[in-house]
């Protein structure tokens, strides 16, 4: 494959070099020095267009790949409240997007794993769900896209919550999921689950050791996406 890396900082450049050694090429990279570059000409010869970039040029950087026709593979988050509109663009198979939270595939199975949890807690109402979330300092989006994804998916399987809130549990409301977010250092990115009651906790946890497994993951999306159609997932590509 010939392949567009539109967001070249350090997830791009992780990209890059997996996608080498797994023998594609590089045809363009777009960063805001170029953003001007990326267009119908400078893709015509790019097969699939990997995109991580900021939430307020993403949209537009989605736009510009379907006019040229060219799948995406996106992981930037912050910018879902335009994700029907994208799902409109790849309606009836007229356009390919492959969106997720997190590529990692270490991650996409801890994704299950929390529905599974989530649907035997509805049962337990002394275990008060909260979620903790740590990443690196330049991370921009707060909480993760990876930790509202988890928050999603546990509302959705927990009759007593309502909502989520990136807040301390002890000013959360019994139905509002409290979810804890810092930005520490360099951490990759570390998601914590726990459920407590006033004789135990359960908790599940899942920490990245490094970019790498994003990067491998959107490079195993893009040789995805390119044999398929439509709006797709990691539930696609991996078929938990």
């Amino acid at each position: 494959m010939n392949i567009a890396i539109i967001g070249y900082g350090r997830m791009g450049k992780a990209i890059e070099r997996i996608a080498i050694d797994r023998g594609h090429t590089i045809g363009l990279t777009i960063d805001n020095n170029n953003i001007n570059d990326l267009n119908r000409n400078s893709l015509k010869d790019i097969d699939v267009c990997i995109e991580f970039s900021l939430p307020q040029t993403a949209y537009n950087n989605y736009l510009k790949c379907f006019d040229a026709q060219k799948p995406i593979v996106s992981g930037t988050t912050g910018w879902l409240d335009k994700i029907e509109d994208i799902k409109q663009h790849c309606k009836n198979g007229a356009n390919t997007f492959f969106y997720a939270s997190n590529f990692s595939i270490g991650v996409n199975i801890f994704f299950k794993l929390n529905q599974y949890l989530s649907r035997i807690m509805n049962n337990f109402n002394e275990y008060a769900p909260e979620m903790s979330e740590t990443h690196h300092i330049h991370k921009l989006d707060s909480p993760s896209g990876t930790g509202i994804t988890l928050a999603n998916d546990i509302i959705s399987n927990i009759d007593r919550l309502s909502n989520w809130k990136e807040e301390n549990k002890t000013s959360c409301s019994k139905d509002t999921l409290p979810i804890e977010a810092k930005r520490e250092g360099m951490v990759p990115g570390i998601h914590t689950v726990k459920y407590d009651s006033t004789i135990d906790y359960i908790e599940i946890s899942h920490s990245a050791k490094s970019r790498e497994g994003f990067a491998m993951g959107a490079v195993l999306a893009a040789e995805f996406a390119v044999k398929n159609r439509g709006f797709l997932t990691m539930n696609d590509m991996l078929n938990i």
